[in-house]
């Protein structure tokens, strides 16, 4: 499984955008920190806007900020929101699959399992667990 780059353009910025709360940030500025096409974070920041997790403001002082608390921005609800499904094999598009072995093959259902497994791990954190704590280490540690 493979995320999009543009779910990972929209985690990116909404981690920007939560660790600098205090100003509002340019879509230029993001483009330069982060290395990225300016025309994507364009999409990403009006997208981001549309749903909600940022407010944006044209001309002189303008920029982008989190319109809400990193707490109350589920990552779980980002991915679900920003990716364009999670049919990982063929035969999860029931109507569209080809697969001879679908009638009985037992892998659909691992993947199935593995799929809800992971978006049920993404639910249990929020924007601000991602966020280093205040001592400078990491909230959440990587688990093997």
């Amino acid at each position: 499984m493979q995320l999009t780059l543009f779910t990972d353009y929209c985690f990116r910025v909404l981690l920007h955008l939560a660790r600098e709360p205090q100003r509002r940030v340019t879509v230029a500025e993001l483009s330069d920190w982060h290395g990225l096409s300016r025309h994507h974070l364009v999409k990403v920041a009006h997208w981001l806007g549309r749903h909600g997790y940022v407010t944006t403001q044209r001309g002189k002082q303008g920029g982008l900020r989190l319109a809400r608390a990193p707490q109350d921005i589920n990552i779980g609800q980002v991915v679900r929101a920003t990716e364009p499904g999670f049919d990982l094999v063929e035969c999860f598009d029931a109507p569209r699959s080809r697969c001879r072995l679908q009638p009985d093959c037992g892998l659909a259902g691992v993947l199935g399992d593995a799929t809800r497994a992971f978006l049920a791990q993404l639910d249990q954190h929020t924007l601000a667990d991602l966020l280093p704590s205040p001592d400078g280490a990491r909230a959440i540690r990587r688990t093997r």
